[in-house]
């Protein structure tokens, strides 16, 4: 007899460790389609450190004779020309550059920490150092639109849903609307929904309403919420009265398409024949905001939502879809192929290649149109943050958040421009549109024997090297041998593996720290690197469940630069571990870190990590930590805030005067037995749990009013 819905998880869940950290079945069937049950997408024929083992070559000798410079492959240009150009998509803003807050002091630089860690939580609450405070700003339901009704859990809708705070919370931004930062644009993706959480009786998809599906889809995608700062505190709430910049972006709101796969065969379907328009955006993760006032916000497990009445036959077609995860013999968890063809390959094949893009927002013209940028490439996107290059050129750093998935980096061909007229600002908001895109190759510095798959340290006391990013579309031409640059930018996940790129464990956000310039990777988990696949020194850890974070710095401190330095700065898991590493510092003084998945800065230059997946290998809720990344106190990571049962501790933003710290507390209750009658959770309100942004401050001026003094 075969196993009921969920069994399987269950039964192997606690032997597989699971791609996010051994955490709950339901978290494994809505995050990300069961990954983990799943072979993994990246059997590419580029070389996991073991081959190159069996070939007794060593890193430090790769180096020594030049060899690196021949694992950058393909200087050809792809063959085929490119299909008639699109018509520039439409840039209008809402005039000039957003307001840049005068902030009379911010924490300088190195600025040490200064509150206690908080311990190992396990209540089902926001937890926060003494001397913080913290409140929720705003939770999925609550009424946005004008003529939204209050949130009713037993009476929803999919009109009423469209009008509130979408469900699960992940990216947050807060932007500036005066010059004293006192009023703010609040940005949120919602990246998923938990159907068994939000519908009293769910028993799966096949059994659900239209009605029920469709409210599914509109709590997807973002919103822009206005809020106030509360006194001089760094508390936000939503503004009262009248509100014009909120607005909701959901599975059903038209996007244009930019960059050079627009317009492609590739994109077209029976309802955009232009390859154009594009309806909806899909499982939004994290993402960044950009010099000029906007927002990038990244498609990530979009795979999970198609599948196929009928099987695939077209044996390119069908590995295209097995190397994004996307089901070719069989329909979906979600069920939304019952409201709309375009989610069902079979009849659409070309849907699934509208989503996994970075999306570009207006959040201060809610009649502007998003746009999926192409010339940024198309993967599971964990999301897209924005640098100045030494040229004036914009660089985004980008994850693709897959077992043994790579890391990009986009170089825009036009230079930023620092004006503040709604001329530089349209300009500006076409920088995304055109330029170069590579992918990162690491090569280690220490023989390949030293590497027990331990993640026990080299004798020299580091996991560091250099690398390269190697080139998959330059100066509008295709680097990649055999794929024109619309298949570049639209299978760049099968570019990556004809490159030779380091396959990397789970690369989520990636981002560069204003003030000393170093690119910070956060790297999950990857359960899946066992023997056979092997380890390197940027990967050190087989059966690596605890995840670990590298830093990269660019030659000349330059980010458009093609070659780079690197070094493990953390090495996550409980510090008693041997194999664990907190950039030096003394373990015995840091706090309990797992499963890293977001990073934020804030004005002093100190890292910030939130976690997704502690309480599975650990038993400890996910939280947000802090770490110094220079002076005495560099690598000592304190625990600064817990969040409630079972929920991810997304976001997170430090705002720039550096008086909050802001982050998503994504599927709380989220378990294998909770339903809406067995509640795992009643954050935040005591009844049913609803994902939430909360914001903390520091409530007494002694030492400064900065988050983490």
């Amino acid at each position: 007899m075969p196993e009921p819905e969920g069994a399987q998880r269950r039964r192997l869940l606690p032997l597989l460790g699971g791609v996010h950290g051994g955490r709950s079945a339901m978290t494994c069937k809505y995050r990300c389609a069961d990954a983990c049950f799943h072979p993994v997408p990246n059997e590419s024929d580029n070389e996991y450190f073991g081959d190159m083992v069996n070939k007794a070559m060593s890193r430090r000798g790769l180096l020594r004779s030049g060899a690196v410079a021949a694992l950058v492959v393909g200087s050809g240009v792809g063959s085929g020309a490119l299909a008639a150009a699109a018509a520039p998509a439409s840039t209008r803003s809402s005039g000039p550059k957003p307001p840049t807050p005068n902030f009379p002091d911010v924490p300088e630089r190195g600025r040490p920490v200064g509150f206690r860690s908080i311990g190992d939580n396990t209540l089902d609450t926001i937890v926060v150092p003494n001397g913080y405070d913290w409140s929720v700003t705003v939770a999925w339901g609550d009424p946005i639109l004008p003529g939204a009704p209050e949130f009713d859990f037993d009476h929803q809708s999919e009109a009423a849903q469209l009008k509130q705070f979408g469900y699960n919370c992940d990216f947050v931004a807060i932007l500036p609307l005066d010059r004293n930062f006192t009023k703010a644009l609040l940005w949120v993706n919602h990246e998923y929904t938990n159907e068994e959480l939000m519908f009293r009786g769910w028993t799966d998809a096949a059994a659900a309403t239209v009605e029920q599906l469709k409210i599914a889809q509109a709590a997807h995608g973002g919103s822009v919420v206005e809020i106030e700062r509360v006194g001089e505190s760094g508390e936000w709430l939503p503004v009262g009265g009248r509100r014009r910049y909120n607005r909701r972006i959901h599975t059903n709101t038209e996007f244009t398409v930019t960059g050079p796969a627009a317009g492609s065969d590739l994109l077209k379907t029976s309802a955009d024949r232009t390859g154009t328009k594009i309806l909806g955006m899909l499982n939004n993760c994290a993402g960044g905001t950009t010099p000029w006032g906007t927002i990038l916000t990244a498609e990530e497990n979009f795979n999970q939502y198609f599948g196929a009445s009928a099987a695939v036959t077209d044996a390119a077609v069908a590995e295209r879809y097995r190397r994004y995860g996307i089901r070719t013999t069989a329909g979906t968890d979600r069920g939304w192929e019952k409201t709309n063809k375009r989610f069902d390959v079979a009849q659409e094949p070309n849907e699934p290649n509208r989503f996994g893009w970075i999306i570009e927002v207006d959040p201060y013209d809610p009649t502007s149109t998003p746009r999926k940028h192409t010339a940024l490439g198309r993967m599971k996107h964990e999301g897209a943050t924005v640098s100045i290059a030494e040229d004036g050129r914009v660089v985004a750093y980008m994850g693709d958040d897959e077992r043994f998935d790579y890391v990009y980096k986009f170089v825009s061909k036009n230079k930023y421009r620092t004006g503040d007229s709604k001329r530089d600002r349209d300009s500006n908001m076409r920088l995304l549109e055109e330029g170069d895109l590579y992918v990162a190759k690491f090569t280690g510095d220490s023989p390949a024997g030293e590497i027990d798959g331990t993640g026990k340290l080299p004798a020299d006391g580091a996991f560091d090297g250099t690398g390269q990013w190697i080139p998959l579309v330059v100066g509008g031409q295709s680097k990649v041998q055999g794929m024109t640059v619309q298949e570049v930018l639209t299978f760049t996940r099968l570019a990556g593996d004809k490159v030779g790129a380091t396959k990397m464990d789970r690369p989520e956000d990636v981002e560069r720290n204003p003030v000393t310039g170093t690119v910070v990777i956060a790297l999950t988990n990857n359960t899946a690197r066992n023997a056979a696949r092997g380890v390197e020194e940027p990967n050190p850890r087989l059966n690596n469940k605890w995840g670990h974070v590298i830093g990269l710095d660019e030659a000349g401190n330059d980010p458009a630069a093609l070659t780079f330095t690197w070094k493990i700065l953390v090495l996550a898991g409980d510090p008693s571990d041997p194999s664990t590493y907190y950039d030096g510092y003394d373990k015995t003084q840091v706090s309990h870190m797992s499963c890293p998945d977001n990073v934020a800065f804030d004005p002093a230059g100190r890292l910030w990590i939130s976690t997704d997946g502690m309480p599975g290998p650990s038993g400890i809720h996910d939280g947000l930590f802090v770490m110094p990344v220079e002076g005495p106190d560099k690598g000592h990571v304190r625990r600064f805030a817990s969040v409630p049962k079972g929920a991810e501790c997304s976001g997170p933003f430090i705002t720039p005067d550096g008086r909050t710290a802001t982050i998503a507390v994504q599927h709380p209750g989220e378990d294998d037995d909770a339903s809406p009658d067995n509640p795992f959770s009643t954050f935040p309100y005591g009844d049913q749990p609803r994902p939430s942004v909360v914001t903390v401050w520091r409530k007494s001026p002694t030492g400064g009013p900065f988050i983490g003094d």
